[in-house]
């Protein structure tokens, strides 16, 4: 009955059935306790301690993964398992020094076991370095995981951990330039063999935001456009409207002003029929000027800041052609949309902006108000 309860509680867990599978492992738990073998009640304790650490409840889960731990002197099977899963409990606690302990543990007790395990803690270990703020130490976590992906011929998992890794090397900015640039490039080629769409849209994004950072915009407008040819059918259009703004944003930074406006008139359009769209703001090492380039997290303060960024950086591609009274104009909308918002360095962006349009147009006086707005 025991042996029953557990299966049919790990399909439960594998359908999404939570409350289900929890169940089947308590009531195998109890079970359990009338049984001789000790050893059983340890497994017992250890499915349902997992469980309820992968449905996010930690401190619980931890109480019963300590329980399944095997007494001193005594052989225990399946170690790996349970130093993963107590790491992962700890993680979930943020309590990442001893996280990192558990899941070296892991790690030695996987030794022999197979490499996509051994990766999946390195990646762990990573996360618990960025949760300690220590990105180069997290970047080497997510290398090594990549390595051993890619020798256990798993491209999805291994371009996912070089993707994290150019994020974390850039974070730490301990890496040189060309360093990064060969872990994109790697990422990149293994794309090709993902049959996944949506997984290989977000990594053409993710490369080209680091592309950005590391301003080679030729291959950041590349990624973001393979990026957006993945996209089309997807109904929730909050990415299609992050890589649109992307693509303006980085032909703006190459100059290619009169490309750029039709992406940034596109973007802008499809923020007015989103709805709640969530935007990251202008990375800190791409000029404000070139644009501001975006990607979907949670929260932030929705669809209104988001179609600011794009007027604004409208008005920035039609000031560069030449254009000053259209550029005025989308700052005037990109202003109205900041102050919607509450976004308060965007108000001034954009006040600064309409002062450099007046002036050209001839209004010096109408751009001194624009400039002490700004000021």
């Amino acid at each position: 009955e025991i042996e029953g309860l557990t299966r049919a509680g790990r399909r439960a867990l594998a359908l999404g059935d939570v409350r289900e599978a929890m169940g089947c492992f308590r009531k195998a738990l109890l079970l359990s306790g009338g049984a001789a073998s000790p050893r059983l009640r340890r497994a017992c304790a250890f499915n349902l301690g997992a469980a309820y650490v992968e449905t996010g409840k930690p401190k619980k889960g931890l109480e019963f993964l300590l329980q399944s731990q095997p007494s001193e002197g005594e052989s225990g099977e399946h170690l790996g398992d349970l130093y993963f899963s107590i790491g992962a409990a700890h993680e979930g606690l943020q309590d990442f020094p001893e996280a990192l302990e558990r899941f070296g543990q892991a790690v030695g007790h996987e030794a022999a076991a197979q490499a996509g395990s051994r990766a999946g803690t390195r990646v762990q270990m990573g996360c618990c370095y960025l949760g300690m703020r220590e990105p180069a130490r997290a970047a080497r976590c997510f290398l090594d995981a990549a390595r051993t992906y890619a020798a256990a011929a798993s491209p999805e998992a291994a371009a996912v951990a070089l993707s994290r890794a150019s994020g974390s090397m850039l974070q730490s900015r301990r890496f040189r330039a060309a360093e990064i640039v060969g872990v994109l490039a790697q990422c990149r080629s293994l794309c090709e063999s993902i049959p996944d769409p949506a997984l290989r849209g977000k990594l053409y994004n993710d490369m080209g935001l680091g592309y950005s950072q590391l301003r080679i915009f030729p291959l950041a407008a590349e990624s973001f456009e393979r990026a957006l040819a993945l996209c089309g059918g997807e109904p929730d259009r909050r990415r299609e409207a992050a890589l649109l703004q992307n693509l303006g944003a980085a032909h703006n930074a190459l100059r290619s002003f009169g490309t750029a406006l039709g992406w940034h008139r596109r973007a802008a359009a499809l923020h007015s029929r989103s709805h709640r769209y969530l935007l990251l703001s202008a990375l800190p090492d791409v000029s404000a000027r070139d644009g501001a380039l975006v990607s979907p997290i949670p929260g932030a303060l929705g669809n209104r800041r988001a179609q600011g960024q794009c007027f604004g950086n409208l008005a920035y591609a039609c000031s560069r052609l030449g254009n000053h009274g259209a550029a005025a104009e989308n700052y005037l909308h990109a202003l109205q949309a900041f102050r919607d918002s509450g976004d308060v360095q965007g108000q001034w962006q954009a006040c600064e902006g309409l002062g450099t349009a007046c002036f050209r147009l001839g209004d010096p006086q109408k751009a001194i108000g624009h400039y002490k707005e700004a000021l």
